[in-house]
């Protein structure tokens, strides 16, 4: 899938019910969103626990027949051996691949990059290992946590490929020239993160993007238009969003009449 002639997009569900949703518009893969299933659970993202993660990939993945991509954040671990042990654990879930980030949330840095290439070394080891192999991605974070330092994020990408990464993430990069740079210096397939900026997926296909996820983003498109239905109820006391309470409605009878029930 991410070969093929067009980028695979692949949308980020935060619970079952729209992997269900999203699996029946068509998409052939879908990912986990840290953030978006942090918010399930009325917390910020950062503070899901490994367990959670994991029973959380597995019920998205149970969900549909899609591969599904794993956020495992920084796998949970600052050492090797702990990085290691989460990709294990996440064969067992039935999920199709996972991701590794090089942000020590403790810290609030970035990992040096010996030790984060250690760490994507231990995770391409364990999700290669076994029977169930995971597409492994390796993220660099630079961008997203306002380090705008490319020349750095493709040193850190290009050591995170000879480290048996199979994809290349590095989310916050949004200018074409920024990306094309990213996609010519790596042999990996490269991920963009959909954010305001991004050129449209057509102009990604022919920078040479492997693949497009939306993170959080479709999780607050969800929650801005509840809020918005809410205000509307508690301000104006009118109805006016039950024209899209309908639409949603009606799609997800469709989504979940056409899925396995689990």
């Amino acid at each position: 899938m991410h070969r093929g002639d067009a980028p695979l997009v692949m949308p980020n569900p935060w619970d079952a019910g729209t992997a269900k949703l999203f699996a029946s518009l068509g998409f052939r893969a879908l990912a986990t969103t840290s953030s978006g299933f942090a918010a399930t659970l009325g917390r910020k993202d950062g503070s899901v626990t490994r367990d959670e993660a994991l029973a959380h990939a597995a019920a998205v993945a149970a969900a549909t027949d899609l591969p599904v991509n794993g956020d495992f954040e920084n796998c949970f671990s600052d050492t090797a051996d702990g990085v290691a042990e989460t990709v294990r654990l996440a064969t067992a879930t039935g999920i199709a691949g996972c991701s590794i980030e090089d942000f020590d949330p403790v810290t609030a840095d970035m990992y040096e990059i010996g030790r984060a290439v250690e760490r994507v070394t231990a995770a391409a080891e364990a999700a290669h290992g076994s029977t169930a192999r995971l597409v492994l991605t390796a993220r660099a974070e630079n961008f997203v946590h306002g380090r705008t330092d490319l020349a750095d994020t493709i040193t850190r990408l290009q050591a995170y490929q000879a480290a048996g990464a199979d994809v290349a993430y590095a989310p916050g990069i949004t200018t074409a020239g920024d990306i094309r740079a990213v996609v010519g210096a790596l042999d990996v397939p490269v991920n963009v993160l959909a954010l305001p900026g991004v050129p449209p997926v057509a102009t990604l296909a022919e920078i040479g993007v492997a693949r497009v996820s939306v993170g959080g983003g479709l999780a607050w498109v969800a929650y801005g238009a509840v809020t918005a239905a809410a205000r509307e109820l508690l301000d104006a006391g009118t109805y006016g969003y039950v024209t899209l309470m309908a639409e949603g409605r009606n799609a997800a009878r469709a989504a979940f009449a056409r899925q396995p029930s689990t």
